[in-house]
């Protein structure tokens, strides 16, 4: 008896629909000029990676957490001095998710919050050596397509943004006290367990 019940357990285990997923991305990063505070800051634009899991809590809806992480540099003009950073961008995020089902086609909305890690690396490309890491909360917004390949596997193609404040590496002298949008496309595929 106890065996039959573990074979109907098992089957129904099998039945169910997979409510987690992982993807891995590729992203574009990039962000407009900022002028404030008498300082232009120029960002260039660059690729990165996003790491993603995805709990769903109904066919319609998931919760998620990110990791991203890109490099570029930054350059700051004032009427008095010129800098420059390389800099490495992380987000560590989590997001509510909205998804719209159409056969193999799955529309998605998502909104959240998360924390925006901008540190400088300190190598030729950097000018100023004392420069700090600035970290701060921002908010997180976006919308994309998933197209489902297998059971297993979809290709997600998604535009997210980053609104947060203009980072300074705590160099007061380039303090814009702003807010930015990055824009971030990203190209990935997921995978459903």
């Amino acid at each position: 008896m106890l065996l039959c019940v573990l074979l109907l357990m098992t089957a129904a285990g099998f039945a169910q629909e997979s409510r987690q997923d992982v993807s891995l991305s590729l992203m574009g990063v990039t962000q407009p000029q900022v002028f404030g505070n008498a300082v232009q800051q120029t960002p260039t634009s660059t690729l990165g990676g996003l790491a993603s899991y995805r709990y769903m809590l109904t066919p319609s809806s998931a919760l998620e957490v990110n990791y991203s992480f890109a490099q570029y540099s930054e350059k700051y003009y004032t009427t008095a001095i010129t800098g420059r950073f390389y800099t490495r961008q992380q987000e560590i995020s989590a997001a509510y998710v909205r998804y719209f089902n159409f056969k193999n086609f799955n529309p998605f909305l998502e909104a959240g919050i998360g924390g925006i890690i901008f540190t400088p690396i300190n190598d030729f490309r950097t000018t100023f050596l004392d420069a700090k890491q600035t970290t701060d909360i921002g908010a997180i917004y976006g919308g994309g397509i998933a197209y489902e390949i297998s059971p297993s596997f979809d290709v997600r193609v998604e535009y997210r943004g980053l609104v947060v404040k203009s980072p300074y590496f705590n160099v007061g002298t380039f303090k814009t006290n702003t807010y930015t949008n990055i824009s971030v496309p990203v190209l990935g595929i997921a995978y459903h367990f």
